[in-house]
């Protein structure tokens, strides 16, 4: 429910951060399931019943705060900008993986990823190699991606947002119900 609330929250502030969310979410689901139709085959693509995969849309919303809050008018060269942003977001994202690992075995009694085999793993959620690769995307993201989703959403009307987070909150409840 504090997710819903926080949801709530954000989608009054912006709506363009909820449009972020939820085209992350969508494209994190869509890599997970290529990823797991062609290399991982046992990997889980989501805790959602739907085409969401939440750390994913909150991951790139962190990105894109980061971006504005740190370097927006800031005179800053770029290859500093891309080392903050790397090492920045690199912590904030295994922080929010480790804290949705977490959350969900806390409330759920399941694992849903487990970098325990990693060489440079910190028990089931995070791991060093992973950190990198989250720092990796944040530049991935923030250079070609974000430009790319920022067309789109350009293009998303108020009540199409509208009806998305209506069908991801009946997704949530859904999902929490039949996991508990």
């Amino acid at each position: 429910m504090f997710f819903i609330f926080l949801y709530i929250i954000i989608m009054v502030i912006h709506m363009y951060y909820i449009n972020i969310f939820f085209l992350s979410s969508f494209l994190g689901y869509l890599l997970e399931t290529f990823l797991k139709t062609f290399f991982f085959h046992s990997m889980n693509n989501g805790i959602l019943f739907g085409p969401f995969i939440p750390v994913y849309g909150f991951g790139c919303v962190i990105i894109v705060l980061v971006e504005k809050f740190i370097f927006e008018k800031r005179n800053i060269s770029k290859l500093v900008k891309l080392l903050l942003l790397f090492f920045i977001v690199s912590i904030l994202l295994t922080l929010l993986e480790w804290i949705g690992g977490v959350l969900i075995e806390v409330c759920f009694d399941k694992i849903y990823w487990d970098y325990s085999h990693l060489k440079f793993n910190f028990g089931h959620y995070i791991a060093l190699e992973m950190s990198i690769v989250w720092g990796l995307f944040s530049l991935l993201f923030v250079y070609l991606i974000k430009p790319v989703e920022d067309v789109i959403i350009k293009k998303i009307p108020k009540w199409f947002t509208i009806l998305v987070s209506i069908l991801f909150i009946i997704d949530v409840i859904c999902t929490t119900l039949h996991l508990i």
